[in-house]
């Protein structure tokens, strides 16, 4: 295969996509203005689900489908590959009181994604330590550690023969009679398609063709504790913050939400706000030292349901807007779009990803 695609965004989205292209013969040509991995899909907590899945739209649920089983295997693929391992974590994850119960237990149902309810005593036995009454028991729900995620794709993008990297890059995209030229460091790119996958940065880059995208950056800050083997075994989620164990002890404790424009800077009052919140759901980490705080900024869009397109008499496609869920959708969404731009049939139906379909302006 002769195709080539340049990729604008070096996050988990665009690493997929250029992973998915590589192993069909494309050539790859990934550049990012920054650091590869370590924009929203490094600071996320990685939760391989929606934190509320019921409270999200069909769209949404379509592209989180399967997650589970795709990271689980996409995990175990990178670290026979690469070495590295990013850690899927099948812990599941513990609800605690939730105002929307029964509608939560009636969206897994139809949705075939196991639930039990559990009163205090079976949430004491699945996990010790919380301060709570019951909750929802939801076992298939893993994690995976998403800076090393993120790094063994980065491993395998950046040594593969058909892949050019551009790191620390200037990138210009601009709108021409012919459709689009690509800058690259000042050089001109030649590619069959251009995907635009750089997350919070992704409107500025499709402004030239008159497209005003609703993706605008989130903040999000997280903290981390010190290890604390054996303390936390499952992810806990309560009154919208959670708690994520790692494989070494440690335990993240996230998140905000801040409409802060593209300052990504951590900030006392949520450091402080985010350990109350740790505390409340497990007394012990009141007095646990918190060895890292940090923030990142999500690519937010109206119902968090992501743009997968085709920029209409161009040679660029977008994937972006992803949100809170860009890692748990990150499969699904890059398939689709490497089908898009392929030309190719998919196993989900693209129409509710249009640039301009649908979806009201709730950012959530």
């Amino acid at each position: 295969m002769n195709q080539r695609v340049a990729i604008l965004g070096a996050g988990v989205i665009g690493l997929l996509t250029a992973r998915l292209l590589l192993q069909r013969g494309v050539r790859v040509i990934i550049a990012d203005p920054v650091a590869p991995a370590r924009a929203a899909s490094w600071a996320g907590g990685g939760i391989v689900s929606p934190l509320y899945p019921w409270r999200y739209s069909a769209a949404v649920t379509a592209l989180a489908q399967g997650a589970q089983a795709a990271h689980r295997e996409l995990s175990q693929a990178l670290h026979r590959e690469t070495g590295i391992d990013p850690q899927y974590n099948a812990c599941g994850l513990l609800m605690l009181d939730a105002p929307d119960e029964q509608e939560a237990i009636a969206w897994c149902r139809r949705n075939h994604r196991r639930v039990v309810r559990c009163d205090e005593a079976a949430v004491a036995v699945l996990q010790p330590g919380l301060a709570t009454g019951g909750g929802l028991w939801m076992p298939e729900i893993g994690n995976v550690r998403n800076p090393r995620l993120l790094q063994a794709l980065l491993t395998y993008v950046a040594s593969h023969p058909l892949a050019s990297c551009h790191w620390q890059a200037q990138v210009r995209l601009e709108a021409a009679d012919c459709g689009e030229r690509l800058h690259i460091d000042g050089r001109a790119v030649a590619a069959d398609a251009v995907c635009v996958a750089a997350g919070a940065w992704s409107a500025s880059l499709l402004k030239p063709f008159g497209i005003n995208l609703p993706v605008v950056p989130v903040r999000g800050q997280m903290i981390q504790y010190a290890p604390l083997p054996g303390r936390l075994r499952r992810i806990v989620l309560a009154e919208g913050r959670y708690l994520i164990p790692r494989r070494d002890g440690r335990i993240l404790a996230g998140s905000t939400l801040e409409h802060a424009g593209f300052e990504n800077t951590t900030t006392a009052s949520a450091r402080a706000e985010l350990h109350a919140a740790a505390a409340r759901m497990m007394p012990a980490l009141r007095d646990a030292t918190i060895e890292n705080h940090w923030a990142g900024l999500r690519p937010g869009a109206p119902a968090g349901i992501p743009f997968i397109d085709h920029v209409a008499g161009t040679r660029v496609f977008v994937n972006a807007g992803h949100f809170r869920n860009g890692l748990v959708l990150a499969p699904a969404a890059a398939a689709l779009g490497v089908a898009l731009m392929l030309g190719e049939r998919s196993a989900i139906a693209p129409a509710e990803y249009r640039i301009n379909a649908p979806r009201g302006t709730d950012f959530r």
